[in-house]
């Protein structure tokens, strides 16, 4: 009898969080890694909201809440809503989880079977495909390019629909490249949606992270019928620099919100007590601080572009969301450092991190192997000395 089930047996660890870990163990040792592994902002949490979350301890607010969050915060979400995307919801349409990778997991294993496809544009977040693979479903990887900016068209799409079709996933912006879909690019999308009949996932966490007076728009505030398919996936972590706190919401059909939270039931229960009153000051208290922040990560994808751009051999998209760059280094595969061949993205990260001492994370975890994922959420100065680093070892390689 095996020890673990199959399910345990077919998954990796997180990679992002997995080069993270190496790179803080190096450190640990006392070698200067520069890493720019991490997925989370370099900010610290605003005054205001950690503000919120003493008063929270000093009021006794520390019991179990209703398992899909407090009214409080479902109400703070749905002005968001109402302030940011013109959607209006019900507190009986919004779930409050452990994360927004929790919302994920929870509505995947709310509305997909064996059976059912989903089609997940490349480059993707790292979490996709095996979260749908825990939910017995099949991820149906659709290509994208970077002359596209990495975007999935009305013909990938078309390609990669079958009958079997239950959903597509829609990270604008996106995790890795930085890409975001227009209102025209998303109508389109939405208009197969609808005439295929399939949901959209859209995972909306960068959505205040852009750049270049970028306008984001909600696919579910294209239409009606628009909304009625499509279940948004959002959070705190990211636009308040709160990725510890864990608060995760998705927006959707009462049908779906209501599995979800009879799932969230069986599993984790509520979600932290204080940082769900946190987040109530994250999403209606003054908002000073995003702006602070987006104003300094605009300065670095600047630079960071600019830079990836002059060394020779590198192409590097400029994102207009989030916080990453995703560079094409594939011009350097078949080259050697010692007798050591560079074959993949794998190798170049291993590459970078032993000889450059810096950690980036390879891009076939996304799906793209001729790329690497560079995190601009770290300090000017890290960013100038890491690029200096990665130009100065890629010299070395013959």
């Amino acid at each position: 009898m095996s020890v673990l089930s199959n399910r345990a047996k077919s998954l990796k660890p997180s990679p992002t969080l997995a080069i993270n870990a190496k790179a803080k163990s190096m450190q640990a040792q006392g070698i200067h890694v520069i890493s720019f592994g991490a997925g989370e902002p370099d900010f610290d949490t605003p005054e205001n909201i950690k503000q919120a979350a003493k008063k929270a301890i000093d009021d006794g607010f520390t019991k179990y809440t209703p398992v899909g969050g407090i009214d409080d915060l479902k109400d703070a979400i749905i002005k968001k809503f109402q302030r940011d995307n013109q959607l209006t919801y019900k507190r009986s349409e919004i779930i409050v989880s452990c994360g927004g990778k929790h919302s994920f997991y929870n509505l995947a294993q709310a509305i997909f079977d064996q059976g059912d496809e989903v089609i997940v544009p490349a480059p993707y977040w790292v979490s996709y495909p095996p979260m749908v693979s825990l939910a017995n479903a099949t991820p149906v990887i659709a290509e994208t390019t970077e002359e596209n900016a990495f975007k999935i068209t009305p013909e990938g799409l078309q390609k990669a629909l079958t009958p079997k079709t239950k959903a597509l996933i829609l990270n604008s912006p996106s995790n890795p490249t930085g890409s975001a879909y227009t209102r025209e690019e998303l109508e389109a999308i939405g208009g197969m949606a609808v005439s295929k009949n399939f949901f959209v996932i859209s995972d909306e966490i960068y959505e205040k992270i852009v750049y270049d007076d970028f306008k984001f728009i909600s696919i579910a505030s294209l239409s009606d019928e628009m909304k009625k398919r499509t279940i948004i996936v959002h959070g705190v972590a990211k636009t308040y620099a709160m990725t510890g706190w864990r608060i995760g919401y998705t927006a959707g059909p009462e049908e779906i919100i209501s599995a979800m939270n009879n799932i969230q039931s069986q599993s984790t229960s509520n979600p932290t007590s204080i940082a769900q009153k946190a987040s109530v000051e994250a999403l209606i208290g003054p908002q000073g601080e995003v702006d602070k922040m987006v104003s300094a990560f605009a300065q670095r994808r600047n630079y960071i572009v600019d830079r990836l751009n002059k060394i020779p051999g590198v192409s590097c998209y400029r994102p207009v969301g989030s916080f990453y760059v995703f560079p094409n280094f594939s011009s350097y595969y078949g080259k050697s450092f010692q007798g050591k061949k560079i074959e993949n993205s794998t190798h170049l990260a291993d590459f970078f991190l032993e000889v450059a001492r810096v950690a980036v994370v390879p891009g076939v975890e996304f799906g793209a192997d001729p790329f690497e994922r560079i995190s601009y959420a770290t300090s000017m100065g890290d960013i100038k000395e890491g690029l200096a680093r990665i130009e100065e070892s890629l010299k070395k390689l013959g």
